[in-house]
């Protein structure tokens, strides 16, 4: 590799840049620096050369245009193995330049301010620095192009070490800073499409924060990490808090954590949900959270070994108590009262989080839902599926109650986040059975029932999609079931509601699907 005798450093985030640049500086490195940075680091005593001194062209368009000079990229992009490029700079005058410094304008940070115009957020979109970044990038084996304040210790070891930096340095800098000019686009361009393309862009940008890396994914083979979209506001597990107790996050624990919190986006009233494998196993309301929790938790105790428990309200020291006697996975809630961590600290492997934030309705942020396929992604709405009591089909001979429809209701929320098939009975506001992600409906109608941890006579159902055939029906009534909520639409409806007639059932058509896949 090439020495380093000349760097450019241009950087927003002026994080350790002074150090940096007298330690390269005291290694006999030419510096050459724009705007902002030449000031801070003139001033900090380090000798450094302002960029219009080597363009011999003034910073222009308050400052829109400063490095975009052939005296710059060329001196990045020439490859030094190219006699023609070495014969065609020196003709020119131009010298090489075998370091570049760049962070970029604060694009996230600006979105993310209160008030912020969109003037203000394309005034913030760096045009010279990707340029620059991509340029050195391009022409790795002659430039190092460095792009965060955390590669600096290295880099410097390294030249104090050898007097210059291995290949291997080269090319890990290289690949770090396309990552960061590719989610620098991906900010862009999801903050703009979101704002003036309607639909499904032709590209869909994801731009992404590494959160951590997971000791392992789904299986202990498998590794495995977790980001953030750096945009999205609102209660999510990946801008929780999490509590400096317990083992690390595993992948499984975030995907049940995100699924419970999920759930109790939807209730207002005091509600838990206690989550395994992606599915509740117990969901209540009630008048307190206590009450909720020892009833969300007893619907299926056998299940929730080893669960993740969701609160919508602040976790108290009673239900600190109640969880520190069973093995938990991880808690998710807005708060807890005093006294109540420390209680579950018994359990050391135990994870806590804070949401900071309530939890509800008036919380929820709806996103756009990506799921990766091999070779591909699928991308689909969020689309909440509200339903108006006024606005229930009755279809059946019997109408259900006021009592009835309250339950079928709640049974419906639930129904929602149950892998399909889903069959969901309920009794008030509490889950009695839950059957789900089976082949068959009636088989789910029929776990719903076995996983009943008491009577379901007088218990009401929801199913996520139609009944194919009148057997699920059969199997409802069979547990005593008396009010069904279902989307309807299946060639056999008529079949269906028959079968709720005799047993003198009550059913209603919601018209909507909530069918969830996995």
């Amino acid at each position: 590799m090439a020495k380093i005798r000349r760097a450019i450093i241009s950087v927003s985030d002026k994080t350790g840049i002074v150090d940096f640049a007298k330690a390269l500086s005291s290694m006999g490195v030419e510096i050459i620096s724009t705007g902002g940075t030449f000031k801070v680091l003139k001033e900090a005593g380090v000798p450094v050369t302002e960029v219009s001194d080597v363009t011999g062209f003034p910073e222009m368009l308050d400052g829109r245009v400063k490095t975009l000079h052939p005296k710059i990229h060329a001196g990045i992009l020439a490859r030094r193995d190219i006699r023609e490029h070495m014969d065609s700079i020196e003709k020119m005058g131009i010298a090489p330049i075998d370091m570049v410094v760049i962070n970029l304008y604060p694009f996230k940070q600006t979105v993310l301010k209160d008030g912020v115009t969109f003037d203000e957020i394309v005034e913030n979109i760096d045009i010279g620095g990707p340029s620059m970044i991509r340029a050195a990038a391009k022409n790795y084996k002659d430039v190092a192009v460095v792009t965060e304040p955390s590669q600096y210790d290295a880099i410097v070891s390294a030249l104090k070490e050898n007097g210059e930096l291995p290949l291997e340095m080269h090319e890990r800098l290289m690949a770090e800073a396309f990552v960061t000019t590719a989610n620098y686009d991906a900010m862009i361009a999801s903050q703009t499409s979101k704002r003036f393309i309607e639909g499904f862009p032709e590209s869909f940008p994801i731009p992404s924060e590494k959160v951590e890396d997971l000791r392992y994914g789904e299986n202990p083979n498998q590794k495995a990490a977790f980001y953030k979209d750096p945009f999205t506001p609102g209660v999510t597990v990946a801008r929780a808090e999490h509590l400096q107790h317990g083992k690390q996050l595993s992948y499984n624990n975030i995907l049940d954590l995100d699924k419970a919190l999920d759930i109790c986006m939807d209730f207002e009233r005091p509600t838990a949900t206690v989550m395994k494998h992606t599915n509740p196993c117990g969901l209540a309301s009630a008048d307190t959270i206590e009450e909720a929790f020892i009833t969300a938790y007893n619907v299926d105790p056998l299940s929730a070994f080893g669960c993740v428990i969701c609160l919508n309200r602040p976790c108290s020291v009673e239900i600190a108590k109640e969880i520190s006697q069973h093995f938990v996975e991880a808690v998710i809630c807005p708060d807890y009262e005093p006294g109540a961590v420390e209680i579950m600290e018994v359990k050391k492997n135990i994870r806590l989080l804070r949401t900071n934030s309530p939890i509800g309705p008036d919380y929820r942020v709806r996103e756009m839902k990506v799921k990766k396929v091999q070779g591909g992604m699928l991308v689909q709405t969020d689309e909440d599926v509200l339903i108006d009591p006024k606005n229930l089909k009755v279809v059946t001979e019997r109408a259900p109650t006021e009592e009835e429809v309250h339950s079928l209701l709640f049974a419906w929320k639930l129904a929602k986040h149950v892998t399909s098939n889903a069959v969901v009975y309920v009794r008030g506001e509490r889950a009695v059975g839950i059957g789900a992600g089976q082949m068959s409906r009636v088989d789910s109608a029929k776990i719903a029932s076995m996983k009943a941890n008491e009577p379901t006579q007088g218990c009401v159902m929801a199913s996520d999609a139609f009944f194919p055939f009148r057997d699920g029906v059969d199997e409802a009534a069979a547990a005593g079931v008396t009010a069904i909520i279902q989307p309807g639409g299946s060639i056999r409806d008529q079949e269906v509601i028959d079968a709720a007639n005799e047993h003198g059932m009550a059913m209603v058509f919601t018209g909507c699907r909530v069918f969830r896949h996995g």
